[in-house]
C-alpha cells in the first residue's frame, strides 16, 4: 500500500468549549475552523489568534489533512494514523469532514508525530 498523502496546515489551533453560538468568531474563512454542538457541550477548532474571549481554551495545536477526498467506503485510515501517533506516545484530537480526516496534535509533540506518521504517511 502507498503511503498517505498528508499536509501539515501551516497555523497554529485552539481547541475551545463556548457557552453559547454567538461565543463563535465570525466569517474567519480559513483553512480549518470546526464548529460542533453536542446535547453536552459547544465545541470549537480555530486559529488561535481568533480566539473568542472568556471561553475555556486548549492553545497550541498543528493540523495535519488527508489529502484528497475520501470514499466512504475506505476502512481504517484514521485508525491507521491514530495507531501510529498512540504508539509514539501523541495526543491527537481529531476531526472528520464529508471529504477527509484532520488531525491535531500538540506543537510541543509535532516532531515526535512526524517521526511516528513516517512510515505510513507522505507528508508536505
Amino acid at each position: 500500500m502507498s503511503k498517505l498523502p498528508l499536509a501539515l496546515l501551516p497555523d497554529e489551533y485552539a481547541v475551545c468549549q463556548l457557552q453559547h453560538w454567538s461565543q463563535a468568531p465570525d466569517g474567519v474563512g480559513e483553512a480549518l475552523f470546526c464548529l460542533t454542538q453536542t446535547a453536552d457541550e459547544i465545541s470549537l477548532v480555530c486559529r488561535q489568534d481568533v480566539v473568542p474571549d472568556d471561553v475555556k481554551v486548549e492553545l497550541g495545536w498543528r493540523a495535519f489533512v488527508v489529502q484528497g477526498q475520501l470514499d466512504f467506503a475506505l476502512i481504517g485510515i484514521l485508525a491507521k494514523l491514530t495507531t501510529a501517533l498512540a504508539e509514539h506516545g501523541v495526543s491527537v484530537f481529531a476531526i472528520s469532514t464529508f471529504n477527509t480526516d484532520y488531525l491535531l496534535v500538540r506543537t510541543t509533540d509535532l516532531e515526535k508525530a512526524k517521526l511516528a506518521l513516517a512510515p505510513i504517511a507522505k507528508i508536505a
